[in-house]
């Protein structure tokens, strides 16, 4: 297992993004999840995509949104055989009171990684939300989960927090959302504010036990509408359902959709939306989906609130 630390450091202007970021997560979702704060959704957007970086980056990004000070922990599990690529980000701010932790997503050049995605299995596991029930799960997720998730409890076990928000982009969105709903340390999952995450693929099969509803309803997810991974995995691997409140973009904003993206079912669909990586411009906006849409920069394109820079001052 890989553990690294970094500090992200003070920045200069155009920096900070967020101005009073911490308290802005502090007051988030403080008397449970009642929709999506634009704010927060951008900062852990933010986390999010750049945890497909390493420490140094990362710790540079959090600091330009507006979280300096802020002391970020990697924690990383690699066993190839058993398509374990697992990485998990803790940044917790300055003052302690505020904990993001973020999966990483599915890493491109990674062929185990892909293994993993398509690893559905058949697997149920206890949910802590809701005494002696279970449910069916995605198995390589899980797999991938249960590689990290010790060590991440062990750094949450910090009395100073008093906010934990979860997050992830892709893979590690699915992977925050199965920690939410797996979370069996009460005094952790007291703090646990929300759970955002971007293009998220489905991870639970079938309907949630009715004590699994409160924490289900503070996962946020959001969605891109031409993204196909929200659809994914196939019917045909094992049917899953989505979980939480659902946020699309439409017309320049997000509003919550009425029903949850549903599971694709043919192969050919999700066949074309990934030749849209190598079509014509003009062809991918014949597409219902394509796979170019999924990019955690698409995300955080859409993510950020009007008149405010991006990450690189712009």
């Amino acid at each position: 297992m890989l553990i690294e630390h970094a500090i992200a450091g003070p920045v200069r202007p155009p920096f900070p993004i967020h101005e009073s970021l911490v308290e802005s997560f502090l007051s988030a979702h403080a008397a449970g999840v009642d929709g999506r704060d634009a704010t927060v959704a951008h900062a852990l957007g933010m986390v999010a995509g750049y945890s497909y970086a390493d420490s140094a980056t990362l710790a540079t990004m959090v600091g330009r949104v507006g979280l300096a000070g802020s002391h970020c922990t990697r924690i990383s599990q690699t066993v190839d055989a058993m398509y374990i690529f697992a990485t998990a980000y803790l940044v917790q701010s300055a003052c302690g009171r505020v904990v993001i932790l973020a999966f990483r997503g599915t890493e491109l050049a990674n062929v185990g990684n892909w293994l993993a995605d398509v690893d559905v299995g058949d697997e149920s596991v206890a949910l802590a939300c809701a005494a002696g029930a279970s449910a069916r799960v995605h198995a390589g997720f899980m797999r991938n989960l249960r590689a990290v998730r010790l060590e991440v409890l062990e750094h949450l076990r910090d009395p100073r927090m008093q906010a934990l928000f979860v997050t992830g982009h892709s893979l590690g969105g699915a992977l925050a959302s199965l920690f939410a709903l797996t979370l069996d340390d009460a005094a952790i999952a007291d703090r646990l504010r929300a759970v955002y995450t971007f293009g998220q693929p489905l991870a639970v099969g079938g309907p949630l036990p009715p004590g699994a509803t409160p924490v289900a309803a503070r996962i946020v997810r959001h969605v891109l509408p031409r993204d196909p991974i929200p659809a994914l995995p196939l019917t045909s691997w094992g049917r899953l359902e989505h979980h939480g409140v659902e946020y699309g973009f439409a017309e320049g904003e997000w509003r919550q959709n009425s029903e949850a993206t549903r599971q694709m079912s043919g192969l050919w669909r999700a066949s074309r939306s990934l030749s849209g990586l190598f079509a014509s411009e003009a062809r991918r906006k014949k597409l219902k989906y394509t796979l170019t849409e999924h990019g955690p920069h698409k995300y955080l394109a859409a993510l950020r609130p009007a008149g405010r820079i991006t990450e690189f001052g712009d």
